[in-house]
């Protein structure tokens, strides 16, 4: 099976220029874009083949965390983190340079390799997961290491089901990258961030 990255490399050598649409390599646009679906994406979230090991391994060589962002058609509360919290310069900034992100469908009927090797749907990823609202976000460790063969639900660090108004939204991303989970819960840390600003 081909992953992601080997197909990179491949499109570095020069394999995969004459199938990649021209619109891979334009400049990046950094505004939400509607999908025939209803739905919203960021030009920047990361285009994943849906195998967890390898998502993470790449992101870990970026230097980046890795972040799985479950969403769903007609979800509001999704359209807003798009519209609003992606939006605002300093959220969209801060989340592109220090994660990758995977934008994955409740209901979807994807294949998703899971870090324990497991293939499945997006649905049943998301049921095993125990993901039931939307958005939801899970964070994961830096390292494939740290994840080792552990399932998504059990290798996760932090979940965040629903939908944060962007300041804490931004505050999320800043606990998780500066590892404050390791320490201290994140509503101590909001309070704590709020009290400063």
């Amino acid at each position: 099976m081909i992953t992601r990255r080997k197909f990179s490399q491949y499109a570095l050598a020069g394999v995969a220029t004459n199938i990649l649409p021209q619109a891979a390599f334009a400049v990046k646009d950094l505004k939400a874009v509607l999908r025939e679906d209803g739905t919203y994406t960021q030009s920047w979230f990361l285009e994943s083949f849906l195998d967890l090991n390898d998502d993470l391994a790449e992101s870990h060589e970026q230097g980046k965390r890795l972040a799985i962002m479950w969403e769903q058609v007609g979800c509001s509360y999704c359209r807003d983190t798009h519209l609003i919290n992606f939006a605002q310069q300093e959220v969209r900034d801060f989340v592109e340079k220090h994660f990758n992100i995977i934008q994955v469908d409740i209901h979807g009927m994807r294949e998703m390799i899971d870090f324990d090797g497991s293939a499945q749907s997006e649905k049943k990823q998301a049921q095993k997961n125990h993901v039931r609202f939307t958005p939801t976000l899970q964070f994961y460790p830096e390292t494939p290491d740290e994840v080792g063969t552990k399932s998504g639900k059990a290798a996760e660090i932090l979940r965040m089901p629903g939908y944060l108004k962007p300041k804490s939204f931004l505050s999320l991303f800043q606990y998780v990258q500066e590892k404050a989970y390791e320490q201290t819960p994140f509503k101590t840390y909001l309070k704590s961030k709020h009290q400063k600003s």
